[in-house]
């Protein structure tokens, strides 16, 4: 009868490590050069090529697309979409499970050359470009004197600020400064930046999805990255 039992429960075992095998996970990055974009026809970015590694090191099937933050917060929460890197949203925070911080980013509200807004009360009556989805700072989402007009992406931003239709533009400098570039818009064309945050990108798992993944298992492997420097390569090489 023992040994009837034994038998059984390895085969139970042996079926759930084959069900864990077989699962594809939904990956997704977030729409931000350049963190995610499509470079040369390719998928690409920093966390988009962080993210290959992490799974690559942990032979996690899966399917891993760019996709914009609002679509990828609201599959997060549904459980259509099981892993990303991230900023924390107090939103998500019933919906998702926090594995591993990367390095802050700074949020900066910038204007073109001739504006400077050195504080947030600044912009008062004035317009500025947000990404659709994202949320950047607290100050500026409560102060409802700042009119916020949505965007996809950084780019349709400063498309509008250079025709002057915003006053300005916010998110974190890198992405901004990387639209910039493909749009030929030099360091010139912008005023000083007012940092308005400092916000931390995690790599986060949908609770619909933990019984998928090892959340101990891909922290180790994260900081194990992130400490031979393959972070620090990919910011290099997207710079």
């Amino acid at each position: 009868m023992k040994l009837k039992l034994i038998c059984w429960l390895a085969i139970i075992l042996c079926a759930n490590a084959e069900s864990q095998e077989s699962v594809t996970l939904q990956v997704r990055t977030i729409a931000v050069a350049p963190y995610g974009m499509i470079a040369d026809a390719k998928l690409a970015g920093v966390y988009f090529e962080l993210m290959e590694l992490l799974l690559a090191k942990n032979k996690l099937a899966n399917k891993h697309y760019i996709d914009p933050y609002a679509r990828i917060m609201h599959e997060l929460k549904i459980g259509t979409t099981d892993l990303t890197i991230m900023f924390k949203y107090s939103e998500l925070e019933p919906y998702v499970t926090y594995i591993y911080p990367l390095p802050a980013l700074k949020n900066v509200i910038i204007g073109r050359n001739h504006d400077h807004f050195p504080t947030v009360e600044s912009l008062n009556g004035k317009v500025i470009a947000y990404l659709r989805g994202a949320k950047f700072s607290d100050s500026v989402d409560n102060n409802s004197s700042i009119g916020k007009q949505e965007v996809m992406d950084f780019n349709q931003g400063l498309i509008l600020l250079k025709k002057g239709r915003v006053d300005a533009i916010i998110g974190p400098l890198a992405p901004i400064k990387s639209a910039a570039r493909r749009l030929s818009l030099k360091d010139e064309f912008f005023g000083e930046p007012l940092v308005v945050s400092q916000r931390t990108p995690w790599l986060q798992v949908s609770n619909k999805s933990l019984d998928k993944v090892s959340v101990e298992q891909l922290k180790a492997s994260l900081v194990l990255l992130i400490e031979q420097g393959e972070l620090a390569k990919l910011k290099i090489k997207y710079q």
